[in-house]
């Protein structure tokens, strides 16, 4: 017996195969091989070291093989993945064997079926199990049964095994309630979790809490993830990292990232997940200058970025522009092998394109091994972002010319491309095609489509796309309004944003956005200082610096300069943005107020230096008034500054051809004609009376800026 003890004892002691091997040789010449205890052994600890070839060339040597050495033989297999190999040495068990399957060698067979997807085979096997008193009530092979139901998507089938059981125990509990998170039935997880701790009285453990705070952030309930962080504090878990990084991802995702970062600063260490979860929930809640300080923090403190950390990165990057941080993101990206997943290549385009940087992005596109949807889709909109709706739409040709399906969100975003363009011909194609994929019953997909009609010239067909519509949301009523507001039709976008608010549907800010620019482009003064004087206090939505840039842009349309400066005055100094005082800036222009003119202008000017816009704005003005000498004055800071103004870009469909035209393009093919004819109709014009204003005159003043 001392023997049998001692050689058991330097199993342990194996550290690798080679030594194992060498105890292996030594069993075998003892003459202890064909001992099921050692056999089992070997079996289990070549498994463990990955040596499967060897642990089945003991099985196989081995002539009594008992329950304990399948076991054991089905737990490497398991160990190596092979599924269908394990699933089928389960069955000669069974069928063959005079050993018969126990209460570990059921779970093992359950788990291949799992992987497998095989649900036959595993309700055949449950069906045996029932028939075994022992293994039916043992509470593994309880947890193992569930995990086949759920992993098959049958959350229900594994909550009739779970009912089966009459005390459950805390690990049967939690397998529910991450079960319910995993299907996406957050409020099921919420309410299981509720009736395991209030009403069953079970502790959870650790797990248990990981799947509850998952669930709080999923539905963004606030109440259940703080008292579940209240939990963790008296339990003393907040040292447990993966629970405070689910609870650091709880507090980002309910847009409480100032107690995440109170959470953050509170624990005695962290980790890269937990540095990845605060830059991450920095960039959700649109804090992506905070996201980088604290990405170059971690770098600072000696964490390596994974590949996680460098998307959340690269997406504050993005939203900042910063594209000198994002190559320095990139370089590390590339070090380390991870450059080209398809996470961080998507992030890396995504961050090239709104950094203008367009080369780059398609050099780093044109790399990735494997393209998925979300790829194209970041070129796509990249182009369309940086003006190109014409190479966006090439992208979305080329990719479905590559057999890539487009998803839901690619087609929003063609749609958005194309409504840069304005081509009807282009819309109606791109309709047929979302028809054909399916997507025309998803509402975000409808708005988008209403929109491209609209900027089309199409009001018509935008009603009919909205009106065949019944289950319309806030975006798809805006998506109208705002239609109605493009072309002109005040009274109508009025109307409509009345029978949005008589069936029940609440405005939303981007609501008033698209209510307050119709009636802004139709004239309707009162109307509009009405809508906005109504928002908060009729629909519960606070003014922004758009809805104040629309309302000064509205008193200057009438010539109101006055009011617009007093509503200005008025306005809460942190809503103060650049277009606020660039909409008061254009309507200086139009009622030629040189005064009020220079004090928007000068403003702007610290506030957004490199705008050439402002410097056009103000050398019109002093250009009507008369002053020159300061016109130029503004032509020569222009030019020291090297800021170029984008040339203006039309286009118009004739038959099935686009006609484009830059302001200051005299090569297009029929530049002469068009220019006598323009040069007839200015005539026509004339002698009906029509007297051009200075303003227009100064056109030739912008061409020199």
């Amino acid at each position: 017996m001392k023997v049998r003890f001692f050689l058991s004892q330097l199993f342990e002691s194996c550290s690798n195969a080679k030594s194992l091997a060498s105890l292996h040789s030594f069993l075998l010449k003892d003459g202890y091989t064909h001992d099921s205890f050692f056999a089992t052994k070997l079996t289990a600890f070549y498994a463990k070291l990955g040596a499967l070839g060897n642990a089945q060339q003991v099985f196989e040597e081995t002539p009594h093989r008992t329950t304990f050495l399948y076991n054991a033989f089905l737990r490497a297999h398991l160990k190596a993945e092979l599924w269908r190999e394990t699933l089928l040495l389960f069955c000669h068990m069974h069928s063959f064997s005079a050993e018969r399957p126990d209460g570990y060698t059921v779970p093992i067979a359950l788990k291949a079926c799992a992987e497998l997807s095989a649900i036959k085979a595993g309700q055949a096997i449950h069906s045996f199990i029932k028939k075994k008193a022992d293994i039916d009530t043992d509470k593994f092979v309880g947890v193992a049964l569930m995990e086949l139901y759920a992993k098959s998507g049958d959350v229900e089938g594994a909550k009739r095994v779970f009912n089966e059981f009459p005390e459950p125990d805390v690990v049967m509990w939690t397998s529910m309630v991450t079960w319910y998170v995993q299907n996406g039935d957050v409020k099921e997880a919420l309410s299981f979790f509720y009736q395991m701790v209030m009403i069953e009285g079970v502790m959870p453990d650790r797990v248990t809490l990981v799947s509850a705070v998952s669930a709080c952030a999923q539905s963004e309930n606030f109440k259940y993830g703080s008292s579940c962080h209240g939990f963790v504090f008296r339990r003393g878990l907040f040292c447990d990292l993966p629970l405070v990084n689910a609870l650091l991802n709880f507090y980002a995702k309910v847009g409480c990232v100032h107690y995440a970062k109170n959470l953050f600063s509170s624990i005695p260490a962290t980790d890269v997940i937990s540095w990845s979860c605060m830059i991450a929930g920095y960039v959700q809640n649109e804090k992506p200058s905070e996201a980088l300080a604290l990405y170059n923090d971690m770098v600072e403190e000696g964490f390596e970025p994974n590949s996680v950390t460098a998307v959340s990165a690269l997406q504050a990057c993005a939203a900042t522009c910063d594209v000198i941080q994002g190559r320095k993101i990139h370089e590390l990206a590339t070090q380390k092998g991870f450059e080209l997943e398809m996470a961080v290549a998507t992030a890396l385009i995504d961050m090239y394109m709104k950094c203008s940087c367009l080369e780059n992005a398609v050099i780093l596109f044109n790399k990735m091994p494997i393209k998925d949807v979300v790829s194209w889709a970041a070129l796509i909109s990249g182009y369309a972002q940086n003006g190109l709706a014409n190479e966006s739409i090439n992208v979305f040709r080329s990719m479905l010319l590559a057999d890539t399906l487009p998803d839901a969100v690619t087609i929003v975003k063609i749609l958005a491309s194309s409504s840069h363009l304005g081509v009807l011909q282009q819309a109606l194609c791109l309709h047929g095609c979302l028809v054909s994929r399916g997507f025309e019953d998803k509402v975000f997909v409808r708005a988008a489509l209403i929109d491209l009609y609209a900027k089309c010239g199409n009001l018509d067909n935008a009603v009919k796309v909205f009106e065949a519509t019944h289950d319309r949301d806030v975006v798809l009523w805006s998506s109208i309004i705002a239609a109605y507001g493009i072309h002109g039709r005040g009274y109508e976008a009025i109307d409509m944003f009345q029978r949005m608010v008589d069936d029940s549907c609440e405005p939303n800010p981007i609501t008033f956005v698209s209510i307050l620019s119709a009636c802004s482009h139709s004239g309707l003064v009162e109307e509009g200082i009405k809508l906005f004087n109504n928002m908060l206090n009729s629909y519960g939505v606070a003014h922004n610096s758009e809805h104040y840039g629309i309302m000064v842009d509205l008193l200057c349309r009438k010539g109101d300069l006055e009011k617009a400066v007093e509503l200005i005055t008025q306005m809460p100094t942190s809503l103060g943005g650049p277009h606020v005082l660039g909409a008061l800036l254009g309507g200086c222009r139009i009622h030629k107020n040189v005064n009020v003119g220079e004090i928007a202008a000068k403003t702007l000017f610290k506030v957004d230096p490199n705008h050439v816009g402002y410097y056009i704005l103000l050398s019109n003005i002093y250009a009507c008034e008369g002053s020159f000498d300061k016109a130029a004055e503004l032509r020569r800071m222009v030019k020291v500054k090297g800021l170029k103004k984008t040339p203006g870009l039309s286009s118009v469909e004739i038959g099935n051809s686009i006609n484009t035209f830059q302001a200051g393009d005299r090569l297009h093919p029929e530049f002469d004609r068009i220019c006598g004819f323009l040069n007839e109709l200015e005539g026509i014009m004339r002698e009906e009376g029509y007297v051009p204003e200075p303003t227009v005159m100064l056109q030739g003043l912008e061409d020199m800026l």
